[in-house]
């Protein structure tokens, strides 16, 4: 990491600027006192300090010798009292939430000015009337998290399909509770047949063009495809499910592959060899470590996994997402503020929120409500479906209309999965005592 680049002088260690607000109780990134904005001190001796790197407001700190502890008495004439060591724990920040929000989370006590360089990172889309206008911390929220097969991006263009415009190709609602106790991760596939309705899509000029609603068709062609944008999924989504969708966050095949590589890889485990030619992923049965191209190809491949479909595949990708945030939450990553900051450069550089997530202050908002859902409380799940009855091969599906108004409604009424497992799992295991009761 350059140190002019991240608001630090030379030879500091980075794990040091960070410091503890006793008025917020949250680490910020410390930065020099006083100094105005794009002015870099002159050092003493008349040496000339290094510039300022272009497009960073945070000037290098001057080396000063760290303020006494406010608890400790002052120095007396013979000496300051030797600092105290930190620990590692008081140079981490807490990691929690799901999928791509990730990001906001750990970055959320970095300090405006950091906060603001993350937000130039992120791309945003208008999507009028499909999201909310801002967001409340006092109501439960739903962001549709999109992952593109957009094959923009270095190295993307030798996977096929090179004109593709970007379908949804994995999508997962992230609904929040109220009372930020639990969250649930409802999977839409993308081979559901869905009616798409009518919407209003931005170019990427600013104009505004309609395009025409479309019956019968599969759920990823709700993005991309007519130069339908996010807010048309946003829509689709409302139309299939009843579940109206506040925000959206969309990623695309380089975010996986800098997000792996960011945390040194993700473990993923597989019940037999795999050596697929069409995502050119190679893996020996057991378990292993996937980064970077590895990464995105385990996440690509659906000839490899159950009955070779999407709705396999769809368990694949909730098994690496958890393996993911489990990587990213262990002591490893949360004592090094040096990876946290690659972790949120990676993200926000591959990131496209809607324009209500992204202003600075939203951010910060939605990571510290993120921040209070314990991670052991969030339940991924898929939309219940059954085979398409129209068709003779079976390729696509269609909503379960005998089990799925019941996960929807759930999520309407913001009840959690979580404890309707545990009092299922209460009940057996009543059930199951008093069976054998009888028996004895």
């Amino acid at each position: 990491m350059d140190a002019p680049g991240r608001g630090r002088a030379e030879h500091i260690d980075p794990a040091d600027q960070w410091v503890l607000n006793p008025n917020t109780g949250e680490y910020e990134l410390r930065l020099t006192p006083s100094a105005p904005r794009r002015t870099v001190p002159q050092p003493r001796g008349g040496r000339t300090a290094p510039p300022t790197a272009p497009g960073r407001d945070v000037p290098p700190p001057r080396r000063r010798t760290p303020a006494p502890d406010p608890e400790e008495p002052l120095p007396g004439r013979r000496g300051r009292r030797p600092a105290k060591k930190k620990s590692g724990a008081k140079k981490a920040l807490l990691w929690t939430g799901g999928t791509m929000a990730f990001v906001l989370v750990a970055t959320a006590g970095a300090g405006y000015f950091y906060l603001k360089h993350l937000e130039g990172n992120v791309r945003t889309t208008d999507v009028g009337d499909a999201g909310a206008s801002n967001f409340r911390k006092d109501e439960a929220f739903n962001i549709l998290v999109v992952g593109t097969d957009k094959r923009t991006g270095e190295g993307n263009e030798g996977y096929g399909d090179k004109g593709s415009a970007g379908h949804a190709d994995t999508t997962i609602l992230l609904h929040v509770s109220k009372d930020r106790t639990n969250a649930t991760a409802l999977s839409i596939p993308r081979d559901l047949i869905v009616d798409i309705p009518e919407c209003t899509a931005t170019k990427d000029d600013g104009s505004k063009v309609t395009v025409a609603a479309l019956q019968g068709v599969r759920f990823n062609r709700s993005l991309g495809e007519g130069g339908r944008d996010a807010g048309c999924t946003m829509r689709t989504v409302k139309e299939a499910t009843g579940i109206a969708p506040d925000h959206f966050m969309m990623a695309d095949f380089n975010a996986v592959k800098t997000l792996t590589s960011a945390v040194d890889g993700v473990e993923v485990c597989v019940t037999k060899a795999v050596n697929d030619k069409e995502s050119k992923l190679v893996l020996p049965k057991g378990e292993s470590t996937v980064e970077g191209e590895q990464a995105l190809a385990f996440l690509r491949t659906r000839h490899s996994f159950g009955n070779q479909g999407d709705l396999d595949r769809i368990k694949v990708q909730q098994q690496f997402l958890g393996s993911l945030m489990r990587k990213m939450s262990s002591g490893d990553t949360l004592t090094s503020p040096r990876k946290l900051l690659k972790l949120a450069e990676a993200a926000t550089e591959a990131l496209t929120v809607d324009s209500a997530l992204g202003d600075v202050n939203t951010l910060k908002d939605v990571a510290l409500e993120l921040k209070k859902v314990p991670p052991k409380n969030i339940t991924f799940t898929t939309i219940p479906v059954r085979d398409n009855p129209a068709e003779k091969i079976k390729a696509t599906v269609v909503v379960d209309e005998a089990t799925a108004p019941q996960v929807f409604d759930m999520i309407k009424n913001d009840i959690s999965f979580t404890e309707v497992k545990a009092q299922k799992k209460k009940e057996a295991a009543a059930v199951a005592a008093r069976l054998k009761g009888t028996k004895a």
